[in-house]
């Protein structure tokens, strides 16, 4: 039973592997833009819509997340260190830009696609979608909604992301995302492996919340800042990061009906909308105060995933520290204060 479980689980994989290598091939002949995280993503989304047996790739898809942590942590140098105090009057924004999301976001999914409370409250905060599913059946509320909703946000907004930065911001996507490995030494390649172990597991270990991407962060930023380290990882690692996190937004939406699509999904895409002018707002203050750059305010506060916005930072050459920055307050703000609001408001309607 075990080993047919096991074969079953690999087949699938398999295929999910052909579909999302044969989207970034084409992709890449096409000469469209990101073609390792859009290929994948786009070929995956139309493989589970149609019903296809796709699956994850699990762990793998963890791991790979840790290359953009080294990334993130490879970039924090003395001279961002320095910029920190600067960027203190818009990070200081986060829990007002949270706060406003809340009260717009929760009568949003409660009064007009009717929602119950605890789903309502969880499809509308901004946080990563593994954190809001587990927290969110926690409190009580549908884990089915809640992923397909935070699916279909961060799968919008990468997918307009690149369109907006182009045609508003004029802004290509065409940074170079790192030297090849093989200009790189491999002293510095082993280091980075390590640090990217070392910080994934021993984040787990700590229960730290994105240890995947955090942990390795953490450690790598802490070898740049010794001057150990002196480059990102290669070219080659970070299309590998976007193909199968492009695989895993796609694999999210396997097995979705009919009734999910006009309902749930339809009410992920209008609450992106919402989301999209709320981030305006508040990116437009921003740039207009002077405390940011325009693409790095705008994907600053893009409603995106952590890693999803990490790679449009990179190839964009926007930022990153400034981008990394306010999406790890947002996500902080939001596991930490998620659930405790959520038991707040649970308690007030019981009284």
């Amino acid at each position: 039973m075990r080993k047919h479980f096991i074969d079953k689980a690999m087949q699938q994989r398999g295929l999910t592997f052909v579909l999302a290598s044969f989207g970034a091939a084409l992709f890449w002949l096409g000469n469209l833009p990101l073609p390792f995280l859009f290929g994948p993503m786009s070929f995956c989304l139309a493989g589970a819509l149609a019903h296809l047996p796709l699956k994850g790739f699990g762990q793998v898809s963890v791991a790979a997340r840790t290359i953009l942590g080294v990334a993130v942590g490879a970039s924090i140098t003395p001279d961002v260190i320095a910029q920190l105090p600067r960027m203190a009057v818009s990070v200081a924004l986060i829990p007002v830009f949270i706060a406003v999301i809340a009260l717009v976001g929760v009568p949003f999914f409660r009064k007009l696609w009717g929602f119950d409370a605890p789903t309502a409250y969880y499809a509308a905060m901004p946080g990563g979608l593994q954190d809001m599913v587990i927290f969110g059946t926690e409190a009580g509320a549908n884990p089915r909604v809640l992923s397909l909703v935070h699916g279909t946000r961060v799968l919008i907004i990468v997918t307009l992301a690149p369109f907006i930065l182009g045609h508003f911001y004029g802004v290509g996507l065409t940074n170079p995302i790192g030297a090849p490995a093989a200009d790189l030494p491999v002293h510095e390649l082993l280091i980075m492996a390590v640090a990217a172990l070392i910080g994934w597991k021993g984040g787990e270990r700590i229960g730290l919340f994105g240890a995947s991407i955090l942990g390795p962060m953490i450690v790598t930023a802490a070898l740049s800042l010794a001057d150990v380290i002196h480059a990102r990882p290669p070219a080659e690692a970070i299309l590998l990061a976007q193909f199968f996190i492009g695989c895993g937004i796609g694999v999210q939406f396997r097995g979705v009906t009919w009734k999910e699509l006009t309902r749930v999904v339809a009410a992920g895409i209008a609450y992106v909308l919402v989301l999209a002018v709320l981030a305006a707002v508040f990116s437009g203050v921003v740039t207009g105060l002077g405390l940011g750059e325009p693409v790095a305010a705008f994907l600053a506060f893009a409603p995106g995933g952590q890693a999803e916005m990490t790679v449009l930072a990179i190839v964009t050459g926007a930022d990153l520290g400034f981008v990394i920055t306010h999406h790890l307050t947002r996500i902080v703000i939001v596991i930490v204060g998620a659930p405790v609001l959520a038991a707040l408001i649970a308690r007030r309607r019981k009284d």
